[in-house]
Order: structure tokens, then sequence, then C-alpha cells
């Protein structure tokens, strides 16, 4: 998808943005930020309570979530969305800081007309950016789960440097058609068997391709820039709200030294949160969401009844 030109400070954008299949129960809707660039979201559900949002980790577009969201679907609304560059969303000219892609979600929330307080899922570096924007608006979160999030520990230059080459390696796989390879080196130990084969195409067609190692790459050139944020976010800590943090509980050879660091942060973040809680997903890697979704499915669940009721 191409960018549009600079008019005006807004982007011009003629082109229909591409029709995504969200999977089965679910709907893709377009929604328009303030500058004119188009974001695909993906919903599912019409029940009361607050929205729960989906924000994925880098690289990941909105088809990580349909399972969870289709499970969800009969208990809560639900919202997933191609973050700008993604799946079937605008390409964004200004730099993806951890501060843009916080604008961005608060945008997809306004265009939608969402301003009562919502549940927020963050994987990966998903988490930074919930983190970033219950900062910003704390009246608008109503509960959180963090799975296997970010934290500004693991953020050395050593990291950056293993990320950025990640990115060179598996778009050159994309390019050559590699997808089933690319799929292996994300889940060495294979979806969970809940995941259906349709949604597993869904993920595979907008997560292991070019387009989306291109967004990653621009999100990850922001991370040495962004631990300072983050290092404050995580000192400031989260809304006094119902929070569930999932940490992966298998140590694979490349987590060897970072898993024990990750989860170790992560217990003494939620111990300064006086409603949070840290779950290990025994036998999970990071990529919870695909080999255990009914862990992630529990915890959000259980904030949300929490959200409910407070």
């Amino acid at each position: 998808m191409k960018a549009g030109t600079r008019m005006s400070g807004r982007s011009t954008r003629t082109s229909p943005l591409p029709s995504l299949d969200p999977g089965a129960g679910l709907v893709e809707r377009a929604v328009v930020l303030p500058d004119g660039r188009r974001i695909r979201t993906v919903v599912a559900g019409d029940a009361d309570g607050p929205l729960v949002v989906f924000e994925a980790g880098m690289s990941a577009p909105a088809a990580c979530w349909p399972h969870t969201q289709r499970e969800l679907s009969t208990r809560a609304r639900t919202l997933s969305y191609d973050r700008a560059g993604y799946g079937g969303s605008d390409v964004d000219d200004a730099e993806r800081t951890l501060e843009r892609l916080t604008e961005d979600l608060a945008g997809v929330l306004d265009a939608i007309g969402e301003t009562g307080p919502v549940v927020l899922i963050g994987h990966s570096w998903g988490g930074p950016i919930l983190r970033c924007f219950a900062d910003r608006h704390p009246d608008r979160v109503a509960g959180m789960v963090f799975v296997d999030a970010t934290v500004a520990e693991t953020m050395t230059p050593g990291m950056v440097r293993m990320v950025m080459a990640s990115f060179r390696i598996i778009t050159l796989l994309a390019r050559l058609g590699r997808t089933g390879l690319i799929i292996r080196m994300a889940l060495p130990h294979g979806f969970s068997s809940a995941i259906s084969a349709e949604d597993q195409a869904l993920l595979a067609r907008d997560y292991a391709c070019v387009q989306a190692m291109k967004a990653g790459r621009r999100e990850a050139k922001q991370i040495g820039a962004a631990r300072p944020l983050l290092q404050r976010l995580q000192a400031d800590g989260t809304p006094d709200v119902p929070t569930v943090c999932l940490q992966a509980g298998r140590v694979d050879r490349a987590t060897a030294k970072a898993r024990p660091l990750w989860n170790g942060v992560a217990e003494k973040l939620m111990a300064a949160v006086p409603r949070g809680r840290v779950v290990v997903v025994e036998g999970a890697g990071h990529l919870i969401p695909q080999e255990q979704p009914d862990a992630v499915h529990t915890a959000i669940l259980e904030v949300l009844a929490e959200a409910k009721g407070a």
C-alpha cells in the first residue's frame, strides 16, 4: 500500500483500503484518524460493559487475535486493529515512536466514539503502548492485561541490534515466499490445537509478509529512544484498575538470560499495582496468545468481571 501525498499537514489518499477477511464471526471496519490516515479495525461482540481493545506486538497485525476475539465476543465487545502500515491500514509518514503509536490508539477510540473506560490487552511491544496510553488517559482505562509485555530492562543496545537483524532476515524470507519457515521460527512449538487452520492462515497472511516486516522495522528503530520514556512509565505505575500480567514460563535457549529478568521485573511492577497480579503460563513461550490462548481468555474475563463490578 502506498502512502499518499502530503497536503496542508494531512494525508490525501484516494485508493480504497484492501479488504482482508477478518475471520469467521468478525467484522472489519475502517476508521479515519485526524490526519486523514485510515486504520483497519476488526470488531466482534455486542455485550454490555467495557470495550476490550487488543494491542499486538511489534511486526504483528490484528490477525494475531481472531481466535481470542471470537471466544470473547459472547461476553464482551472487542476491537483489534492493524497499526499504521500493517495489513489493511495506511502507512504513516511520521516516525513510529511510542508516543505516536499511543496517539494512534487514542485516535482509533475517538474515531469510533469510545470515550468511556476500556479494558486494554497488550502483547509484547503492545505493553509499552498500554502504559503510555494509561499515563496519558488514566480515566479511559477500566482494566489491563499485559501479555509477556516488553519492559525497559530488556531494551539494551544488544537487543535492539538483534531485533533489527531478525527483521532483515525475516524480510528476506518473506520475499522468497518462505511463509512456513517464518511461522516455524516464530512458533517453534507450534500453534495451540484450539486455534483453527483458518485462523492460523490469517496470521500467516498478515504477519509472514514483507509489509509487516517493514512496519515492524520502522517501530523497532525507535526502541532505543523509547527506553527512557518506558523507564519513567514503569516507575510511575499504572492506574488503580484490575490488572493481570501474563508471563511465559518456558525458557528457551534464546531466552535463557532474558526470561528470568523479564519475569522478575513483571513481579516487581505488579507488586506496586493495588489490584495487580502475575500469572506465569507454564510451558508457553513469548507468543502466549497462539500457544496457550485459554490463559489469555481467562485473564481477560477475570479483569472484565472485576471492571464491571467496580
